[in-house]
């Protein structure tokens, strides 16, 4: 046997009361480290600040930042992925999970009662035995209380307090990454649509420009090479719509799914045109200090550590004696007439003391053990706050430098259209040779994509800085963790 504990009874009830005096005196005394908050330094301002950003802008407006974006469909989807995500739901069943756990723990409190009732009927053999029969019946109650004296239990509490408001903010966390998911692909939906309106457009413009080669041709104007390329330039156009209805589908998908319904069901909804969210105002920054309250992994990795710095007072209190305080109440007889009789009665109460005298050092290797879970969960909060500053800082840049770079294709596009106008104008007038219009309808219709796609992509860079700056959670019904 590799260890054992001394369990020591104390019979005489003189004991108790001195007993109990001490251990009410010592119900201050919890073992194990108090958890303090750890110190963490960030930089006072954000090293990036997207121009013409504001950046003490109002919380409000980062708490329902899709308000900003003036879309009554994108408020309606959130909205309906709040109450149907089964992700979401399944966060809220953590919950519920920890809060059962957290009363388990509390239950460690108070007495454990049982009450129990018997009966038995022996007969022995004339041959072997005495040749008797026996009846016996019992009934009674026992109680056991173990005094929390070293503070075990009220480690395990505070562990699980802690345990519940990690579910709690784990639910916010799975909040924000469906709210920016959900933005995300209804601006991709908005953007595969725009992308095949100028598809269209430009394969009007080239199917135009074919039908007037295929004249020239006719007309001895033109020769068979230039029917070929206008040929050319038409149905590369026309292979791109494929790959963008694809691409379109899949985000509309994929809102269905995040709104818990099947594939397919939002298509007649969202087939409708609608232009790309626009913001007004300025950006809700602040300073990233603010990111530790707001994110809701930082305030996760926060209480692990607090739960994990509990735990190590769990384990130690292992290493201390246990008082129990145990009773029994009842009757035993040999006639069921007799349960009911006093002179039956059987009693006994006292209080006993267990001491851990030698375990091979398993006590003392399970602190060690929570004592080096509870430095990874520390060092595990550590990256979080700096994963979160470079999400923040990433984002920043990304909008910062898409803006400008939306702005530069506006006017490239502005230039390729009428580019374009004069390059068929000239060819019409035998000015010009036709490898000019190829050129010019080439460019055009990628220009004017790439500036669909940087227009969205301003604001999904938006969204995402929204997403790393822990907005969107504060506004939603929120599960209580008292």
């Amino acid at each position: 046997m590799i260890g054992r504990q001394i369990h020591v009874g104390i019979k005489s009830t003189r004991w108790l009361w001195p007993l109990l005096g001490a251990l009410l005196l010592s119900g201050c005394l919890t073992v194990g480290p108090d958890y303090i908050r750890p110190e963490t330094p960030v930089p006072q301002n954000w090293h990036t600040k997207p121009a013409g950003e504001d950046v003490d802008g109002e919380q409000a407006a980062l708490d329902a930042w899709w308000l900003g974006f003036s879309d009554t469909m994108l408020s309606s989807l959130l909205k309906r992925a709040k109450n149907n995500n089964w992700d979401l739901k399944k966060a809220e069943a953590r919950i519920r999970e920890a809060r059962a756990r957290r009363g388990v723990a509390i239950s460690g409190f108070f007495p454990a009662a049982n009450a129990s009732g018997s009966a038995s009927w022996s007969w022995t053999s004339d041959e072997t035995g005495t040749g008797l029969t026996g009846d016996l019946y019992a009934q009674g109650f026992d109680a056991s209380w173990e005094i929390d004296l070293f503070g075990g239990v009220r480690r395990s509490v505070e562990a699980a307090q802690a345990n519940l408001e990690f579910s709690v903010e784990d639910r916010r966390d799975v909040l924000i990454s469906l709210l920016s998911e959900v933005a995300l692909n209804y601006v991709d939906v908005r953007i595969y649509q725009m992308r095949l309106d100028v598809a269209d457009a430009n394969l009007k413009t080239q199917e135009e420009t074919n039908q007037l080669v295929v004249w020239r041709h006719q007309a001895g104007l033109a020769d068979e090479l230039a029917v070929l390329q206008a040929r050319l330039n038409l149905e590369s156009t026309r292979s791109k719509r494929p790959t963008l209805c694809s691409g379109l589908e899949e985000a509309m998908n994929r809102i269905a799914v995040l709104l818990g319904e099947h594939p397919g069901n939002l298509h007649k909804e969202l087939n409708d045109r609608r232009p790309l969210p626009s913001v007004s105002g300025p950006v809700a920054v602040g300073v990233p200090a603010d990111l530790l309250r707001r994110r809701p992994d930082i305030r996760k990795a926060e209480r692990n550590l607090a739960s994990q710095t509990a735990k190590i007072g769990v384990a130690t209190a292992d290493l201390y004696p246990k008082f129990k305080i145990s009773g029994t109440l009842g009757l035993s007889a040999s006639s069921l007439g007799g349960l009911f009789s006093t002179k039956n009665a059987i009693h006994s109460f006292g209080p006993s003391i267990t001491i851990p005298l030698f375990e091979g050092g398993a006590i003392r290797q399970n602190i060690e053990v929570q004592s080096a879970i509870r430095e990874q969960s520390l060092i595990a909060y550590q990256i979080s706050v700096l994963t979160a500053l470079e999400e923040v800082e990433n984002a920043l840049v990304a909008l910062k430098e898409e803006q400008a770079r939306k702005q530069s294709l506006a006017v490239a596009a502005a230039a390729a259209k009428e580019a374009a106008r004069l390059a068929k104008v000239k060819y019409e007038s035998g000015l010009t040779d036709f490898t000019d219009v190829l050129d010019a309808e080439r460019s055009l219709l990628s220009t004017e994509d790439e500036l669909v796609q940087s227009q969205g992509k301003t604001i999904t860079n938006l969204i995402r800085l929204y997403k790393a700056l822990g907005g969107g959670w504060l506004t939603a019904t929120d599960e209580s963790h008292r």
